[in-house]
């Protein structure tokens, strides 16, 4: 009862027109991004982070988190459309919903994954509300050690669970983490790796560094595409999948987002890698295992109801604990200190407005995106037009002048061109950004719990393993990198053993 009269208490505050209309605004530019191919939630939230420094707390928050889940509907559109994923999350819909466009069957394929990410993300946002105080509550007893070892099986994660290659992800992730000590000593107040340079005893902002690599370092890396890509002409009818497609279904929708809702909660998860365990697991549970890539709906419901259900569900580690586990809430989570409020298991009591008001919004905004997605479908078609000689320079613009009205600072321009080019550079060479970013935000949360946890025990590191919720995390970060490292060891013995029996 105490859940239910806290989420009339957050319908109150979400449905304030101020922040009703905020929710609106972020729906519609989480839809729209989610559309346009090669943009992606994190740089638009980059890009729109300083717009929120004169907005409340409740009504920022709100919006870019709208932005962020509103980027998983409309990436579908992109997928299914044209064989373009609008965002990461949506690159395996384009397997089968690009198919099914083909064979004229655009419409439900449309539809399947409106509804899908319609209840998906829905029933993550009820697991929001009622694991939230628990967790929180739970969270109280995390002392320094505990946190510790919490943000290490993050960065653990982030590592692990890398596209690429792995020792590239942790030569990022160390670069992140070099980043986040830049400024004054959080104890003891003395310099660090500052260089005499004024501007940066504040450290290095996190805006003009996600809008560098993920905002001009995505536009470079466009510049160079010469790919010209052709949009599926239909008239959008039967939008509403048939009978026989819910049946095929049901079982999809159901699987995609309890594998969403649990992968989104860990570090390093999130909709992207929901999305193809969802649509590997439906090919493995399958009868028909090969109709899967020929357009199969099954092929459309289980990733895009798997990334919409963890795009809900990773709010979970964000308000409770305080750490962000991916690269966009990492950002989301810089709006949150830029207006003064710091994440974790004190949020639900400082702040049950902007707690129980952004809870809300969620099912307000996924509402909206439904109305939104369906009817404009044939809108966002004629979006996918916009020439890049248009869209391309307006996104430089957006992150000029967004980078300089953070601080009226010319230093964070020059901060976010560096960081610009050096992301076009990690892009050329297969470097991923995001295990920078994620390691960049928990930097100085993992350098503050380690100096005080050091403190508190005299300079023991025993203390680490003689505190269980401790020991247990960092015993569960080592199996992590075991078992990641164990097949390249693997393969080396086995490069050895056919020299050895070469010779």
């Amino acid at each position: 009862m105490d859940v239910l009269s806290s989420l009339f208490y957050g319908f109150s505050v979400a449905l304030q027109p101020e922040n009703l209309f905020y929710c609106f605004v972020g729906s519609v530019l989480g839809t729209l991004v989610g559309v346009l191919p090669g943009i992606g939630p994190v740089g638009a939230i980059s890009i729109l982070l300083p717009i929120t420094f004169k907005i409340s707390a409740t009504g920022s928050i709100i919006m870019l988190a709208g932005l962020y889940y509103g980027a998983m509907y409309g990436g579908s559109t992109t997928s299914i459309l044209v064989n373009i994923p609008g965002e990461a999350a949506s690159v395996v819909t384009c397997m089968d919903g690009y198919q099914m466009a083909l064979k004229g069957r655009a419409g439900p394929a449309l539809g399947m994954a409106a509804f899908g990410s319609f209840i998906a993300g829905t029933v993550g946002i009820i697991g929001l509300m009622l694991f939230a105080k628990p967790l929180s509550a739970f969270a109280l007893d995390f002392g320094p050690h505990e946190y510790f070892a919490l943000i290490i099986l993050g960065l653990t994660f982030v590592t692990y669970l890398s596209h690429g290659s792995m020792l590239k992800a942790v030569m990022m992730a160390c670069l992140g983490l070099m980043l986040s000590n830049i400024g004054l000593d959080p104890i003891t107040s003395s310099p660090r790796m500052t260089f005499g340079i004024l501007e940066l005893f504040d450290g290095v902002g996190i805006a003009p560094v996600a809008m560098g690599l993920f905002g001009i370092g995505e536009v470079l890396i466009n510049l160079e595409q010469t790919v010209t890509q052709e949009i599926i002409k239909t008239e959008f009818k039967n939008l509403f999948p048939s009978r026989l497609d819910w049946i095929q279904s049901k079982w999809a929708l159901v699987r995609g987002t309890l594998v969403g809702f649990f992968l989104g909660i860990l570090p390093g998860g999130g909709p992207v890698l929901a999305s193809f365990m969802s649509y590997g697991l439906e090919k493995r549970l399958s009868k028909e295992p090969q109709k899967f890539g020929t357009g199969a709906i099954e092929g459309v419901a289980a990733p895009e109801s798997a990334n919409n259900s963890a795009a809900s569900s990773s709010f979970i580690p964000l308000l409770t604990l305080g750490i962000p586990p991916n690269v966009s809430l990492s950002v989301l989570f810089g709006a949150f200190l830029i207006h003064g409020v710091t994440p974790g298991p004190l949020l639900l009591k400082e702040h049950p407005d902007l707690f129980w008001g952004v809870v809300s919004s969620m099912y307000l905004g996924n509402v909206m995106l439904l109305v939104l997605n369906l009817p404009l479908i044939p809108m966002w078609v004629q979006v996918l037009k916009i020439p890049a000689k248009l869209l391309y320079p307006l996104i430089l613009l957006f992150c000029l002048v967004g980078a300089y009205s953070m601080n009226n600072s010319v230093f964070d321009v020059m901060v976010m061109i560096v960081f610009g080019v050096l992301g076009y550079l990690f892009r050329k060479f297969e470097y991923e950004a995001a295990p920078l970013v994620l390691a960049f935000v928990l930097g100085p949360m993992l350098d503050l719990n380690l100096r005080q946890a050091l403190l508190v025990s005299e300079g023991s590191f025993l203390a680490f393993f003689t505190r269980p919720i401790s020991a247990v995390t960092l015993g569960l970060a080592a199996l992590l990198l075991i078992t990641s490292v164990m097949p390249f060891i693997a393969r080396k013995v086995a490069k050895y053993r056919e020299v050895v029996e070469d010779q």
